[in-house]
């Protein structure tokens, strides 16, 4: 059985200082709290394997978020303030479930090419003009939503050398778009 916290809904603003001493854990969910940051100590809990922290409001996440390697479940990051994500996450390369809805991203973050184990992204309700050629280099995704861009056209969801060979699901409902690249039509 694995090592779970649960402090979903319990009206958080900060992580409490015991809980990175808990290095057993392999499942965290900081869920629908009112936290505004979470502190550089999380790296102590290698064992993650989920890490819940949606609902929230987080304007960043620490650097060190990309220490956490073990993390090879699901990462929720939906719901909070975010812009960006830290570079380091590039190295989350077990990961294969990623939340980042409800955000504020206007870019795709360059950080989520590197986790090349995903199989679903969700980054719906953002600010998104376009995804990059280096989605291409997910290329275990089989489920990928783009829903809805806050009235923001996804102009481009890029063509050239993109294949994203197990990708079964799009989702771009409320999505306007001006084209549909080639690879769409291949899925």
């Amino acid at each position: 059985m694995s090592a779970r916290l649960n402090l979903w809904k319990q009206g958080l603003t900060r992580v409490p200082d015991w809980v990175w001493d808990r290095t057993e854990l392999e499942t965290l969910i900081l869920a629908d709290n009112s936290l505004t940051e979470i502190p550089e100590q999380i790296r102590r809990l290698q064992k993650l394997r989920t890490l819940d922290l949606g609902h929230n409001m987080l304007a960043y996440v620490p650097d060190a978020l990309g220490d956490l390697t073990g993390l090879s479940d699901f990462l929720y990051l939906h719901d909070n303030r975010l812009t960006s994500i830290p570079r380091s996450m590039a190295r989350l390369n077990s990961l294969r479930y990623l939340n980042l809805s409800g955000n504020a991203f206007s870019d795709f973050p360059d950080a989520v090419s590197g986790m090349t184990a995903l199989v679903e992204l969700r980054i719906t309700d953002n600010r998104l003009a376009a995804l990059p050629e280096s989605i291409a280099q997910l290329v275990h995704l089989r489920e990928l939503r783009l829903v809805d861009h806050r009235g923001k056209p996804l102009v481009s969801l890029s063509d050239s050398n993109v294949s994203l060979p197990k990708l079964e699901k799009l989702d771009l409902r409320w999505v306007d778009s001006l084209e549909f690249p080639g690879w769409i039509a291949e899925l």
